[in-house]
């Protein structure tokens, strides 16, 4: 089992820290920020042992190469291997499905994501899901590279998994996304539910999340895009008949975008 911590960076991004509780085997997610997890390696004193990388931003792999620098280039960096990212030394191909990484307990499930990039991976630990930004609770991530569909069935993969896996985006989106949510299916109850608490949450400055696919199966419109009250939103919203899921998902996303 592993345990999983947020270190906040930037405006809205976590970089989260995985820790083997057996071999404290120490490893951060898509770390843009080097300084934060420097400060948080000191003031915690542990020693980092790598990095995995969803995808090719900036603000996911902007401190690759200071944190490199600082552990003498021995840090362990796994990332997709088509997307141009300085610092992988462990590449990960379009034919992988799991890697193990040195010092973790266990086997990491990859999942190729094309949508918000072509190359975009994610990893499940456990139960622990470090999906970039494709999940996003509430939401999905923008269509920089890829297509509607691709990004609809990257987010179909991700809802096959156990409702009990925990989601953990790199972003804190999740009082934006709700209140979109709200205005697409202002009458789905754990929609409303889910708002207050975060609501709580986010006055006190903690974290929304992880998040677990049960309840973003619930609330997220994205993978609810065959429900009735949202094609009909949708429909109104947009002056035309929509009738399948994939123009449901290609025009709830534009609306996503100038909402």
């Amino acid at each position: 089992m592993h345990s999983v911590t947020p270190i906040p960076a930037f405006d809205d991004n976590y970089i989260w820290l995985i820790q083997a509780e057996e071999n404290h085997g120490l490893y951060v997610v898509d770390p843009g920020d080097a300084q934060a997890v420097l400060d948080y390696l000191k003031q915690h004193q542990i020693v980092l042992d790598g990095i995995l990388i969803t995808h090719h931003h900036g603000d996911h792999t902007g401190g690759i190469e200071q944190l490199q620098a600082m552990h003498d280039h021995k840090l362990t960096v796994y990332g997709p291997d088509n997307e141009n990212i300085k610092g992988i030394n462990h590449p990960i191909s379009g034919q992988t499905v799991s890697v193990k990484p040195e010092k973790l307990d266990g086997e990491a499930k990859i999942f190729h994501l094309p949508g918000h990039t072509l190359g975009h991976i994610g990893y499940l630990i456990d139960d622990h899901l470090f999906c970039g930004d494709t999940l996003f609770s509430a939401g999905c991530g923008r269509l920089f590279e890829g297509t509607p569909a691709q990004m609809r069935h990257s987010l179909q993969i991700l809802a096959q998994l156990d409702d009990a896996t925990l989601v953990y985006p790199a972003h804190e989106y999740t009082q934006a996304n709700l209140a979109f949510a709200l205005t697409v299916e202002e009458n789905n109850e754990a929609l409303v539910a889910h708002t207050a608490m975060v609501k709580q949450l986010r006055d006190q400055n903690l974290p929304s999340l992880p998040s677990s696919i049960g309840l973003e199966k619930q609330i997220n419109p994205f993978l609810r895009v065959d429900q009735d009250a949202i094609r009909q939103k949708l429909s109104h919203h947009f002056a035309q008949h929509v009738t399948d899921n994939d123009t449901s998902f290609t025009l709830l996303r534009q609306w996503k975008d100038n909402f």
